[in-house]
């Protein structure tokens, strides 16, 4: 069994506009060590999707099954989700000066956390505790700055000061929701070294959420690419640059300049904007800005299904048509011209 097992998630909002259906329906599991990317626009649901599984979206609808170490956590109480966060599955959030009080003394903020799930330590230890974690995660002076206030550090330090807080307990999963988007391109380097480091120091397995292809790149063993609230394409981080299946999944990675589209650097937008949630577009999602739309994209959902071994695309695009070279491209373009689908092929 894998470390954590999602099967089936949906969660939904009530809004005065209407349902807002977050996630409809997203499955994955990742084991202990292995990081798994979650890529995909603003919107797509990324975050919404592992907030749900701490217990941090109050008010939502939420189905389906969670099973981190066998237990549900989607059926767990608040007082038994709290004994799970932090000792077992920490979070980094995007923002760490929001997530740090500005009141208190990051040092302090780190012993309280550690004294909040483990009360039989004393202040001295936890003290000594988070000078051996800022110094851990690079944080020069550490027995001098655990004494600073969060406005007194960086922003990459602060994030350093929260990678800190997430080790403290040795959890066994670490979920980083886009922890590097607001940092200049020399720290966000240094941090995602840190993490990757210190996720083979401490074997822990780890939910990257980002929209930036290169971070998942550098730490990704299995990537889940998601698009208004579901999963259209998830495979192992080589598959996803090298023979990618799903248009949108294409369409991201033409996107990056001097990337995996070989176009001499130039970025090639994916047309049009993401779907409401609140009325999704009918059949396959993406059909409004898919270059390859059939009729049955239109009117048929499709299912995540496998297109290679290990390797699923929510597209009704023939199987063989992987990758972004002009074979792939010349398989999609006949495929477009003769109506013809997986399933009615």
């Amino acid at each position: 069994m894998s470390l954590l097992e999602v099967t089936d998630l949906k969660v939904s909002f009530n809004t005065s506009d209407g349902v807002v259906q977050a996630v409809r329906g997203m499955t994955f599991s990742i084991d202990r060590g292995k990081t798994l990317g979650i890529v995909g626009e603003s919107g797509s649901g990324k975050s919404v999707s592992t907030q749900t599984l701490m217990g941090l979206t109050p008010g939502a609808k939420v189905s389906g099954q969670a099973l981190f170490e066998g237990q549900d956590l989607l059926s767990m109480t608040p007082d038994q989700l709290r004994r799970i966060r932090g000792p077992q599955i920490s979070m980094i959030f995007q923002d760490p000066l929001s997530s740090l009080h500005p009141l208190y003394k990051v040092g302090w903020q780190i012993v309280e956390m550690i004294r909040a799930h483990e009360p039989n330590v004393s202040k001295a230890d936890a003290r000594k505790r988070a000078v051996e974690l800022l110094g851990m995660v690079g944080i020069p002076q550490p027995d001098r700055r655990v004494d600073d206030y969060p406005h007194q550090f960086s922003g990459g330090m602060r994030q350093r000061a929260m990678i800190a807080m997430a080790l403290a307990l040795n959890p066994k999963l670490i979920i980083a929701d886009e922890p590097t988007t607001a940092l200049d391109a020399t720290v966000q380097a240094q941090i995602l070294d840190l993490m990757l480091r210190l996720q083979r120091e401490f074997d822990t397995a780890l939910i990257m959420i980002t929209h930036d292809l290169g971070v998942i790149a550098d730490l990704a063993d299995d990537v889940l690419v998601m698009y208004a609230g579901k999963p259209v394409e998830q495979t192992d981080r080589r598959s996803l640059y090298y023979r990618s299946h799903h248009p949108y999944s294409a369409g991201l990675l033409r996107s990056i300049p001097s990337g995996a589209g070989g176009r001499g650097g130039r970025l090639i937008p994916i047309p049009g904007q993401p779907p409401s949630l609140i009325s999704p577009p009918s059949g396959c999602s993406f059909h409004p800005r898919c270059p390859y739309v059939m009729d049955t994209c239109r009117v048929d959902e499709p299912p995540l299904r496998e297109v290679a071994a290990g390797h699923g695309s929510a597209c009704w695009l023939p199987k063989d048509a992987l990758g972004l070279g002009p074979e792939a491209e010349q398989l999609r373009e006949s495929a477009v011209a003769e109506g013809r689908t997986e399933v009615g092929a």
